[in-house]
């Protein structure tokens, strides 16, 4: 039964997939909502009550015996586990806490502890009964609204709203949620009086705005109610455990169903908003370093003229049309940064769009030049922005096909052939890829041995090693830049350099990814059914180091830590309350390079920190990244126009320096086969502190070894 589960489908997630309950379906929060069947329209009648079919009944009984006989967390059916689902329902269909009032919230608590009941014996009872009271108190929120945008605004009272919601309370009574709708609006509506509009066009786009939500919750059918609670359910379990819906599904298999063609993106749908789920290596968008994944887009405009079209609440599909053009036009989107302070407004940013090549997400390499205690040093920098390999011409033995591991082998010789005194492999924002890549290509730096360990839900281990003979490529100076955005196949081959001692990592905690998952498809366990029943991704297997340790959770700490904008309370895998552990089973035999010491280790983070003291870059790329941590921690706003031209103001000096750190921290992958150095050419290009800091860092080891070698 196991062996048939795991082949059914073999596709092996092995890249960076943060917080996403499922490629189709938008995620529904609170005043956001993308999920819903309420007509706006008073003449079109009555919407019927959304119901389950007795297919739903029976998947929803198939998807549970599934993942609990076969995910890796051997989890069970109990009332700790229903009351975890059902919180997740809830915030789903509210997370804001907006349309249902407490009472409503209480009188369905009957249902916390039986919803593990309700799995097992395909009952949908509950589900829908609170989505159809959910798009009850839609409609009526829906009413309050159109009324409330017919009337003037003013912003003249001493008055705030918090825009997180997260830790409120549902309101008690309509008169609190007529108060709290108020305030919701006057606080969208100021946004926009402050972005220069006349009052006339701030009522039309909120007009526009709440029909666009009108018929986003007109589309949602069965299905997306079904996959809403399924999901509230699976990621109960861990993040990347999902049921995709027949359609959903469909459109995960068709990836440029869903990419942003002409400037290399790939979207969801996200409550009001379409959210940038990942940023292709080599298009316009990775390329300009304005667009980033957890980016939302708000508008969409053609050239440089053309009008700002508002997509809130538009399905994803109709942002694409928008999106797409021909080759060398130009597109404008308004984008909302996760990063954004509160009250701060969408930034707007220009792409020409192009088609996206191949090769463009190949590795590259460039040399820069970084000065220690007077002396220059030239150091070779190979930037990977995924494991790529040519399955099928690996199958067919084609000669030359194209791999991460081949690529590196030819930068390696060409940087041997400048004389670099060291090479800094470059994987930041690397979310994976071909775990065979990760493996080939830890095998380049050292002589033999084991990788990964691969661990299955049963306890069973295999152990996955370097395959090429004892032969070591490159046995010089080495050091691995990552950040927070590092993942799954970046952490495994970080993770043994560091084992090894072969190599000096350098820049952020990676993101944690230490889990591997599977497809199946629903339709060959219940081949009766007439229609497509969707497919399940779930989490089936663990990676951890060769020392024992899992990359779950934790991922790899650097040896020398840098500055980051990015905590591990709000990215990363240990920012997800249902992510699988950290743990740690027993260390595999292998022989550490006697190059790197853990004396030498020290030595090269005293240095870094008298940098970081007196290095005035350094000092100030830290300094920002405090101010705008702490600046982010603020989620109220003042209602109050004179008050909240100064907050945003404000908000929009702190992003101003938040984007200065950034490009401070950029990759230069873009920019290949240059040399950093003083001429004037050169100079123009942004100086990427993070990347000097690596080079830095490694004059530092190849010095501090050259003198212990001379002791």
């Amino acid at each position: 039964m196991k062996k048939y589960l795991v082949t059914l489908v073999p596709v092996l997630m092995l890249s960076f997939q943060p917080d996403s309950p499922s490629n189709g379906a938008p995620k529904t929060h609170g005043q956001t909502v993308s999920k819903g069947v309420v007509n706006g329209d008073k003449n079109a009648g009555p919407v019927e009550e959304l119901k389950p079919s007795i297919s739903q009944e029976k998947v929803e009984t198939l998807v549970a015996k599934l993942l609990t006989t076969y995910h890796y967390r051997k989890v069970r059916l109990n009332d700790s586990l229903s009351s975890v689902v059902w919180d997740n329902y809830l915030k789903e269909l509210d997370g804001n806490k907006t349309y249902f009032l407490a009472s409503d919230v209480a009188s369905f608590e009957k249902y916390r502890y039986q919803i593990d009941d309700a799995l097992i014996n395909g009952d949908l009872t509950a589900a829908y009964d609170l989505f159809n009271l959910y798009r009850k108190r839609y409609q009526e929120r829906s009413d309050f609204v159109k009324a409330q945008i017919k009337k003037p605004f003013t912003f003249t009272t001493d008055e705030s709203f918090n825009t997180n919601r997260e830790k409120a309370a549902w309101p008690k009574t309509v008169e609190e949620q007529n108060e709290l709708w108020t305030k919701i609006l006057k606080n969208q509506a100021l946004e926009l009086k402050l972005g220069n509009r006349k009052d006339s066009a701030v009522v039309a786009l909120m007009t526009q705005r709440y029909t666009n939500l009108d018929k986003a919750i007109n589309r949602v059918k069965s299905a997306d109610v079904f996959q809403m609670y399924m999901n509230s359910f699976a990621e109960a379990l861990d993040p990347h455990t999902n049921y995709l819906s027949p359609s959903s599904a469909d459109r995960f298999n068709q990836d440029m169903s869903q990419s942003l063609e002409g400037i290399g993106a790939i979207l969801r749908e996200d409550g009001d908003y379409i959210r940038i789920m990942d940023v292709l290596p080599g298009g316009p968008a990775f390329k300009s370093k304005l667009l980033n994944k957890d980016d939302k887009i708000a508008g969409v405009a053609q050239g440089d003229n053309g009008a700002m079209v508002n997509t809130m609440n538009w399905q994803v599909d109709e942002v694409v049309k928008l999106i797409k053009g021909p080759k060398g036009t130009i597109v404008r989107l308004q984008v909302i940064s996760p990063n954004s302070l509160a009250g701060a407004p969408p930034k707007e940013i220009r792409l020409v769009r192009e088609k996206i090549k191949l090769e463009e997400q190949r590795a590259k390499k460039e040399v820069i030049e970084v000065t220690q205690n007077g002396k220059p040093f030239k150091i070779g920098v190979i930037n990977i922005p995924i494991f790529y390999r040519d399955f099928e011409g690996a199958r067919k033995r084609e000669e030359g096909f194209s791999s991460t591991t081949s690529d590196v082998k030819r930068l390696i010789d060409s940087l041997k052939a400048e004389k670099v005194a060291g090479i800094v492999i470059d994987l930041r924002d690397n979310g994976g890829g071909s775990l065979t890549e990760s493996i080939d290509l830890t095998g380049l730096f050292i002589p033999k041995g084991p990788v990964v360990q691969v661990k299955e839900s049963s306890g069973e281990t295999e152990v996955y090693s370097d395959k090429d003979g004892g032969t070591v490529y490159y046995d010089g100076p080495l050091a691995v830049l990552v950040n927070r955005f590092s993942a799954s196949a970046s952490e495994i081959f970080a993770a043994a350099i560091q084992d090894y001692k072969r190599g000096i990592i350098v820049g952020g905690q990676t993101y944690g990814k230490g889990t591997v998952q599977t497809m199946v498809d629903l339709s060959e366990w219940l081949p009766k059914e007439p229609e497509k029943i969707g497919q399940v991704k779930m989490t089936i297997q663990k990676f951890y180091r060769i020392n024992g340790s899992s990359t779950q959770h934790k991922g790899v700490t650097p040896d020398i830590q840098l500055p980051s904008a990015f905590s591990a309370e709000e990215y990363g895998e240990s920012s997800q309350p249902s992510a699988l552990p950290w743990d740690q089973i027993n260390s595999t035999r292998y022989e550490q390079s006697r190059g790197l010491d853990d004396k030498i280790l020290s030595r090269l983070r005293d240095r870094f920190d008298q940098r970081l003291k007196s290095d005035t870059e350094l000092k100030q790329l830290a300094q920002e990244l405090a101010d705008f941590k702490k600046a982010k921690e603020n989620t109220v706003v003042s209602l109050q126009e004179t008050k909240r031209r100064k907050e945003r103001e404000e908000a929009e000096r702190k992003r101003a320096a938040a984007n200065k750190v950034s490009q401070l921290s950029a990759s230069s992958a873009d920019e290949p086969e240059t040399v950093a150095t003083a001429t004037p050419a050169a100079s123009k290009k942004k100086k990427d502190l993070y990347l000097n800091e690596a080079g830095l860092v490694l004059a530092d080891y190849i010095t501090t070894a050259h003198l212990a070698v001379n002791k």
